[in-house]
Protein backbone atom coordinates (compact mmCIF):
# COMPACT_ATOMS: atom_id res chain seq x y z
CA UNK A 1 0.00 0.00 0.00
CA UNK A 2 1.01 3.55 -1.10
CA UNK A 3 -0.72 6.88 0.94
CA UNK A 4 -1.15 9.51 -1.39
CA UNK A 5 -0.53 12.61 0.72
CA UNK A 6 0.47 16.35 1.28
CA UNK A 7 3.71 16.90 3.34
CA UNK A 8 3.39 19.95 6.07
CA UNK A 9 6.00 23.07 5.18
CA UNK A 10 8.57 23.00 7.99
CA UNK A 11 7.27 25.40 10.36
CA UNK A 12 4.25 22.97 10.60
CA UNK A 13 5.99 19.67 10.75
CA UNK A 14 8.23 21.00 13.13
CA UNK A 15 5.63 21.90 15.68
CA UNK A 16 3.51 18.61 15.07
CA UNK A 17 6.64 16.69 15.83
CA UNK A 18 7.36 18.80 18.54
CA UNK A 19 3.70 17.20 19.83
CA UNK A 20 4.77 13.99 18.91
CA UNK A 21 7.47 14.21 20.87
CA UNK A 22 6.20 15.24 23.61
CA UNK A 23 3.61 12.20 23.68
CA UNK A 24 6.59 9.98 23.40
CA UNK A 25 8.18 11.97 26.84
CA UNK A 26 5.36 11.97 28.79
CA UNK A 27 3.52 8.70 27.88
CA UNK A 28 5.65 6.74 25.67
CA UNK A 29 3.99 6.68 22.69
CA UNK A 30 6.07 6.85 19.47
CA UNK A 31 4.21 4.29 16.92
CA UNK A 32 3.35 7.33 14.55
CA UNK A 33 6.92 7.99 14.46
CA UNK A 34 6.69 5.26 11.66
CA UNK A 35 6.06 7.87 9.74
CA UNK A 36 8.38 10.90 10.89
CA UNK A 37 6.93 13.38 7.84
CA UNK A 38 4.01 14.77 8.98
CA UNK A 39 0.91 15.27 6.14
CA UNK A 40 -2.74 14.73 4.99
CA UNK A 41 -3.72 12.09 3.45
CA UNK A 42 -5.67 11.67 0.69
CA UNK A 43 -5.61 8.05 -0.31
CA UNK A 44 -4.06 4.56 0.63
CA UNK A 45 -4.17 2.36 -2.40
CA UNK A 46 -2.25 -0.69 -3.62
CA UNK A 47 -1.09 0.04 -6.75
CA UNK A 48 -0.59 -2.10 -10.06
CA UNK A 49 0.93 0.64 -12.48
CA UNK A 50 3.72 2.75 -10.17
CA UNK A 51 5.28 4.78 -13.24
CA UNK A 52 2.15 5.97 -15.00
CA UNK A 53 0.75 6.75 -11.06
CA UNK A 54 3.64 9.20 -10.90
CA UNK A 55 2.93 10.82 -13.75
CA UNK A 56 -0.92 11.56 -13.06
CA UNK A 57 0.16 13.25 -9.37
CA UNK A 58 3.22 15.23 -11.25
CA UNK A 59 0.50 15.88 -14.02
CA UNK A 60 -2.17 17.16 -11.06
CA UNK A 61 0.87 19.11 -9.22
CA UNK A 62 1.68 21.12 -12.27
CA UNK A 63 -1.91 22.02 -12.59
CA UNK A 64 -2.77 23.05 -8.64
CA UNK A 65 -2.55 26.21 -7.49
CA UNK A 66 -1.04 25.90 -3.85
CA UNK A 67 -3.64 26.77 -1.26
CA UNK A 68 -4.27 27.22 2.56
CA UNK A 69 -6.21 24.91 5.07
CA UNK A 70 -6.83 25.31 8.22
CA UNK A 71 -6.95 23.04 11.58
CA UNK A 72 -9.08 23.35 14.80
CA UNK A 73 -9.48 21.31 17.82
CA UNK A 74 -8.54 17.83 18.55
CA UNK A 75 -10.50 14.20 17.29
CA UNK A 76 -10.46 10.73 18.20
CA UNK A 77 -10.94 7.72 16.33
CA UNK A 78 -12.31 4.87 19.10
CA UNK A 79 -11.07 1.48 19.19
CA UNK A 80 -8.48 -0.55 21.11
CA UNK A 81 -5.99 1.27 20.20
CA UNK A 82 -7.21 4.91 19.56
CA UNK A 83 -5.79 7.18 17.15
CA UNK A 84 -5.73 11.32 18.40
CA UNK A 85 -5.65 13.52 15.82
CA UNK A 86 -5.84 17.75 14.53
CA UNK A 87 -8.61 17.81 12.15
CA UNK A 88 -8.09 19.68 8.75
CA UNK A 89 -11.51 21.31 8.05
CA UNK A 90 -12.59 20.39 4.73
CA UNK A 91 -12.93 23.30 2.03
CA UNK A 92 -13.73 23.66 -1.80
CA UNK A 93 -10.25 23.65 -2.36
CA UNK A 94 -8.92 20.42 -0.60
CA UNK A 95 -12.22 18.50 -1.47
CA UNK A 96 -11.38 19.49 -5.21
CA UNK A 97 -8.08 18.00 -5.14
CA UNK A 98 -8.93 15.10 -3.16
CA UNK A 99 -11.87 14.43 -5.91
CA UNK A 100 -9.14 14.85 -8.79
CA UNK A 101 -6.66 12.26 -7.23
CA UNK A 102 -9.41 9.83 -6.46
CA UNK A 103 -10.61 9.95 -10.43
CA UNK A 104 -6.99 10.35 -12.09
CA UNK A 105 -5.59 7.45 -9.70
CA UNK A 106 -8.66 4.96 -10.03
CA UNK A 107 -7.67 2.83 -13.11
CA UNK A 108 -4.02 2.93 -11.15
CA UNK A 109 -5.15 1.12 -8.25
CA UNK A 110 -5.64 -2.11 -7.10
CA UNK A 111 -7.78 -0.89 -4.43
CA UNK A 112 -8.13 1.97 -2.36
CA UNK A 113 -9.37 2.46 1.51
CA UNK A 114 -12.72 2.80 1.58
CA UNK A 115 -12.28 6.01 4.11
CA UNK A 116 -10.30 7.44 0.79
CA UNK A 117 -14.13 7.62 -0.46
CA UNK A 118 -14.90 11.39 -0.39
CA UNK A 119 -18.66 10.51 1.65
CA UNK A 120 -15.83 8.98 4.82
CA UNK A 121 -12.68 10.94 3.93
CA UNK A 122 -12.23 12.93 7.12
CA UNK A 123 -8.49 14.66 6.66
CA UNK A 124 -6.46 14.93 9.87
CA UNK A 125 -2.83 14.95 11.47
CA UNK A 126 -1.92 11.91 13.39
CA UNK A 127 -0.43 12.52 16.98
CA UNK A 128 -1.24 9.30 18.08
CA UNK A 129 -2.12 5.98 16.96
CA UNK A 130 -1.02 2.08 17.28
CA UNK A 131 0.44 2.24 20.48
CA UNK A 132 -2.21 4.07 22.64
CA UNK A 133 -4.89 2.67 24.75
CA UNK A 134 -8.12 3.71 26.22
CA UNK A 135 -6.41 3.79 29.79
CA UNK A 136 -4.16 6.23 28.54
CA UNK A 137 -6.50 8.15 26.50
CA UNK A 138 -7.86 10.47 29.60
CA UNK A 139 -4.40 11.17 30.78
CA UNK A 140 -3.18 12.37 27.24
CA UNK A 141 -6.25 14.07 26.21
CA UNK A 142 -6.05 16.18 29.51
CA UNK A 143 -1.83 16.63 28.80
CA UNK A 144 -3.04 18.07 25.05
CA UNK A 145 -6.39 20.18 25.91
CA UNK A 146 -3.56 22.57 27.43
CA UNK A 147 -2.71 23.32 24.14
CA UNK A 148 -4.33 25.15 21.03
CA UNK A 149 -4.42 23.32 17.54
CA UNK A 150 -5.72 25.69 15.20
CA UNK A 151 -2.91 25.96 12.43
CA UNK A 152 -3.06 27.53 9.09
CA UNK A 153 -1.32 25.04 6.44
CA UNK A 154 -0.10 25.80 3.17
CA UNK A 155 -0.73 22.41 0.93
CA UNK A 156 2.30 23.00 -1.62
CA UNK A 157 3.32 19.34 -2.51
CA UNK A 158 1.87 16.22 -3.12
CA UNK A 159 4.05 13.23 -1.99
CA UNK A 160 4.57 9.48 -2.26
CA UNK A 161 4.84 7.39 0.76
CA UNK A 162 5.38 3.86 0.56
CA UNK A 163 6.38 1.28 3.61
CA UNK A 164 10.15 0.81 4.01
CA UNK A 165 10.66 -1.94 6.95
CA UNK A 166 9.05 -0.01 9.94
CA UNK A 167 8.95 3.62 8.43
CA UNK A 168 6.82 5.28 5.77
CA UNK A 169 9.33 7.46 3.69
CA UNK A 170 8.64 9.87 1.17
CA UNK A 171 9.23 8.06 -2.36
CA UNK A 172 8.58 11.28 -4.35
CA UNK A 173 7.51 15.12 -3.55
CA UNK A 174 5.79 16.90 -6.62
CA UNK A 175 5.75 20.76 -5.54
CA UNK A 176 2.46 22.08 -6.33
CA UNK A 177 2.69 24.68 -9.24
CA UNK A 178 -0.62 25.88 -10.94
CA UNK A 179 -1.08 29.41 -11.01
CA UNK A 180 -4.05 31.43 -10.08
CA UNK A 181 -6.21 32.80 -13.07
Amino acid sequence: MLAITSLLNPQNAQRINGIIQSLEDEFGLDDVQATPDPHITYLLAGVSKHEPLKQVLEDIATTTVPFEAHTTGLGLFPGPNPVIYIPVLRSDELNRLHRRLLHATEPLCLRTDRFSQPELWLPHISLALHDTTPELLGPVLQYLNEQTFNLQLRISNLAILRQEGEQFIPEEVYPLEGEDE
